[in-house]
């Protein structure tokens, strides 16, 4: 069995620049990804500017350069960092799943003795323990082998999959819940629903590249908070000169092969419009499956993981967090981005280096 100090699973932006700092630090690590790395932002839609400055979303201390000193695109977020990659030759496990991580407890000399967590006991499970006594790592079993690490960081992120509505004929093969690029809507009658960033960019991009674009939004009016500040003016100049029809205090209620069926909020009535496709931009939610695995406890509406914000460590020892992961499926606002997960890295790196220096005083 391969066995390594780290295991660090996910490769998207923070997943590399945890793997940068233990790399500089000297500490042995393995990284894996179920795809390639920012495999996430890869399907985000062709040329989309990020909400974040270069500056916020640089890495590992590698600045961003973008030809037009803009935010960056999608292409250009990309090869920033494929760049990083290269520049810090890291060495990354890609198209390598791993489908389960499993704490080894040991009863006997050699195991590790769980630290107290500063987290209280989950509201649902109040008298659940937040330790696991004495563990020895973890076995991690991926598509291809089984691999021992003494710890592990999970960095999966959390838009895994769309957040379904569970009404007839979201499964249809013209529905789509992800929005790749305008030019497949040429021409055609388009029903995005949904009312906050990407539905509202879909909505401008669309319409401008020749489709007929209507918005239907559960909501009365647009939330400048979950807008990028440049999409307003413009969606709504879009809709007062009829190039855009914005339909809100609406929620659908079937999809046809030809048509959807929304239902209006306030009196309940129903308004049949003509859809060549339905573009169902409701949100993401993450796939928890492997921290379930791990024996990871959630709280809230959103089954956010349960971690201590000084070390990033789970209430599984010697399992931490990082990036976008540690926020579950937001239901709201999406509070926790790139920009504002940098400072897990330190975090890690200082709590696995205390746990190792812990361990080597002990007789």
């Amino acid at each position: 069995m391969s066995s390594t100090r780290v295991a660090i699973v996910g490769a998207g932006p923070i997943g590399l620049e945890l793997a940068v700092a233990l790399k500089q630090e000297g500490i042995d690590y393995l990284q894996f990804d179920a795809s390639s790395i920012g495999a996430t932002i890869a399907w985000y839609p062709l040329q989309m500017q990020f909400h974040s400055n270069a500056e916020r979303l640089a890495i590992a201390g590698v600045a961003i350069q973008t030809a037009d000193q803009q935010k960056p695109t999608r292409e250009e977020y990309l090869a920033y960092l494929r760049a990083v990659v290269l520049q810090h030759d890291l060495k990354i496990r890609s198209y390598e799943r791993v489908l389960s991580v499993t704490p080894s407890v040991s009863e006997g000399p050699g195991g590790r003795t769980a630290r107290e967590s500063s987290l209280p006991a989950a509201p649902d499970r109040p008298g659940a323990s937040l330790t696991l006594g004495m563990t020895s790592g973890f076995e991690l079993r991926t598509s291809r082998e089984t691999i021992h690490a003494d710890n592990v960081v999970i960095a999966i992120g959390s838009m895994h999959r769309p957040r379904l509505l569970n009404i007839p004929g979201e499964g249809l093969p013209h529905v789509e819940h992800y929005f790749r690029e305008p030019h497949t809507y040429f021409g055609q009658k388009l029903v995005i629903i949904g009312g906050k960033n990407s539905a509202i960019e879909a909505a401008i991009r669309c319409q401008r590249a020749g489709a007929d674009v209507t918005l239907a939004y559960r909501r009365a009016d647009f939330d400048p908070a979950h807008v990028k500040f440049w999409l307003l003016p413009e969606i709504r100049s879009m809709v007062r000169d009829n190039r855009v029809r914005v339909m809100t205090s609406v929620t659908p209620v079937e999809i046809k092969p030809k048509s959807i069926v929304i239902q209006s909020v306030d009196d309940g009535s129903l308004t049949e419009l003509d859809a060549d496709f339905v573009l169902m931009l409701t949100g993401y939610e993450q796939d928890t499956s492997l921290l379930e695995s791990a024996g990871v406890e959630f709280s809230g509406d959103a089954k956010a993981p349960r971690y201590d914000e000084a070390t990033m460590e789970t209430n599984v020892p010697g399992l931490f967090l990082a990036g976008t992961a540690v926020q579950g499926s937001p239901v709201g606002r999406v509070r926790v981005i790139v920009e504002n997960c940098h400072v897990h890295v330190p975090r890690i790196v200082n709590a696995i280096r205390a746990a190792s220096r812990h361990a080597s005083a002990q007789p």
